[in-house]
């Protein structure tokens, strides 16, 4: 995808001393940091948009969910929409989009607007992070094409790591609202910089697409998102709402994979060819893990903190922020290490090593120091760190040239439905699993409980006062949650493990070789 939107971008360029390098790069690295922001900064604010839009626990994450879907929706559109109204016109339209749904999500007084504008946020934001890396490739020479790229993956990677940080702040200091109306003065300047300094191509017109492919995928991705979202509300299949859903995902997805299987080349959505590479395949498994992983556990552990240990939503900023630096600088690392390290034997490592974060998670109780929390998600960000960039080599070093562009845009599908479903699972696992716990506790409250008996447990929860069974009741609710989470925990720690034999199908150019990192696959 990045390669179509770059030679649409590309066709008639403008004469190199006619272009300010500097300020369009601002422009778009402001964009491309307001797109990435959002996808970490509500984490921490979850809990305080839950008691002010009257939300259950499982529903207040359709914020994060319905971004991450209708982002991943979006996304395969960017290239043939700069093809068509070339990609000054989709830019700004972009960022203005993705700026005023910002604001409609500030001003939101209800779940079911947050969620709309949310939507809306997604449908715009989706071309601003592909479409600022063809740009930076377009507006700078060969040879300075790599510290672009330098400059924009750090961009990608500055707003996962202030998101948690920044979001504390502006909810401890303001309010949730500012966590979404924080995108109002970036947003007008980079649509300031977009609309002065870049100038307007008219579009190729040169890109075929497959609207009864992309809409059949789209259609099955938003029926599986309600199905997971609304499955717990709506007690699952007995639910006629759930039946519908289910039943418009498999005649959904039944088309699309007809419709792709038996399409000339080059005339459908989805190549299936893609499929046939096994590095790419096995690139496809790892990403969707990789995808519901990092972001099961940055939706899970705010909540955690804030709700049963009584963390302050700016502390939480604080002491999840570490996982993204921990990203960073293992990305830093292994972008030296491709090309001179077996990739596979790196892929181990990080797995190994998210995987050792997710056992300590999983030992996680209801008394946690702050080191308890920040060496855990350093640890995962590391391990994460050393996925990211060999994963995105040894998915792609195998692929045909002509077929990375289609195959980027499906590797950042993958991810992002990964992530969505991720989300959906964890969530209602933790409420499932808090009402069989809170169930199993109570059963032990009875009179041939020792503990009872003791003067000081009769002191603190007197069962002869009303007062007294609540005050019980709350602790119990606590300590169901906490198994909850540990459950979660090691439900992504088994999942970290059993893909780690992917491996094995996976080949490696080996040492020596170079090996082209695509770096839209890692946004």
């Amino acid at each position: 995808m990045s390669d179509a939107v770059s030679s649409a971008a590309g066709d008639a360029k403008p004469p190199v001393q006619a272009l300010n390098r500097p300020m369009i790069t601002l422009a778009i690295m402001l964009a491309t940091i307001m797109q990435t922001l959002d996808s970490t900064i509500a984490n921490v604010a979850l809990p305080h948009m839950q008691g002010s839009l009257s939300a259950s626990q499982d529903q207040i994450t359709w914020v994060l969910t319905s971004y991450i879907v209708a982002a991943a929706i979006a996304t395969p559109l960017s290239g043939w929409l700069c093809d068509r109204y070339s990609v000054r016109n989709v830019f700004l339209t972009s960022i203005l989009g993705f700026t005023v749904a910002s604001a409609l999500c500030g001003m939101s007084t209800s779940l079911t607007a947050i969620v709309a504008a949310r939507l809306l946020q997604g449908v715009f934001g989706a071309a601003l992070v592909p479409l600022s890396q063809a740009v930076l490739l377009d507006i700078n020479p060969r040879e300075k094409q790599g510290s672009a790229m330098a400059i924009w993956g750090m961009g990608v990677m500055v707003g996962p790591i202030l998101g948690p940080t920044l979001g504390g702040w502006l909810t401890d200091s303001y309010n949730w609202r500012w966590v979404f109306f924080i995108n109002l003065p970036i947003g007008a300047i980079a649509f300031y910089g977009v609309l002065t300094y870049i100038r307007n191509v008219p579009g190729a017109r040169k890109i075929r697409f497959d609207m009864f492919g992309f809409g059949t995928l789209s259609l099955a991705i938003g029926a599986l998102q309600l199905l997971l979202d609304r499955g717990s509300q709506n007690d699952w299949f007995g639910s006629t709402e759930t039946w519908v859903e289910a039943i418009v995902f498999g005649f959904s997805f039944a088309y699309f994979i007809a419709h792709t299987a038996f399409s000339p080349a080059g005339r459908s959505f989805f190549n299936y060819r893609l499929l046939k590479n096994r590095n790419y395949f096995s690139g496809l498994m790892f990403i969707f893990i990789v995808g519901a992983v990092l972001y099961a556990t940055r939706a899970l552990t705010p909540p955690m903190l804030q709700n049963l240990m009584d963390y302050p939503v700016a502390t939480t900023g604080l002491v999840t922020a570490p996982s993204g630096v921990g990203t960073m600088i293992a990305m830093l690392i292994a972008g030296r290490l491709v090309g001179k390290v077996d990739v596979r034997l790196m892929l181990l490592s990080g797995f190994s090593i998210a995987a050792f974060s997710l056992w300590q998670m999983s030992r996680y109780t209801l008394v946690l120091g702050v080191p308890d929390i920040v060496w855990p998600g350093l640890i995962q960000g590391v391990g994460l760190g050393l996925i990211f960039v060999p994963l995105s080599a040894a998915t792609f070093a195998t692929l045909a040239p002509e077929m990375r562009a289609e195959g980027t845009a499906i590797f950042s599908l993958v991810r992002n439905i990964g992530s969505s479903i991720g989300i959906s699972l964890v969530q209602t696992l933790l409420v499932r699993n808090t009402q069989i716990s809170h169930s199993s506790i109570v059963n032990l409250i009875n009179n041939a409980n020792p503990a009872l008996q003791d003067a000081a447990v009769r002191s603190a929860f007197n069962l002869d006062l009303n007062s007294g069974a609540a005050v019980l009741n709350n602790e119990i609710t606590r300590q169901a949650s906490m198994i909850a989470y540990v459950d979660d925990f090691w439900l992504m720690l088994i999942l970290t493990l059993a893909v780690i034999p992917l491996l094995l199908l996976m080949s490696s150019p080996g040492k020596g070789k170079k090996m082209e990192v695509d770096h839209a696959a890692m946004e």
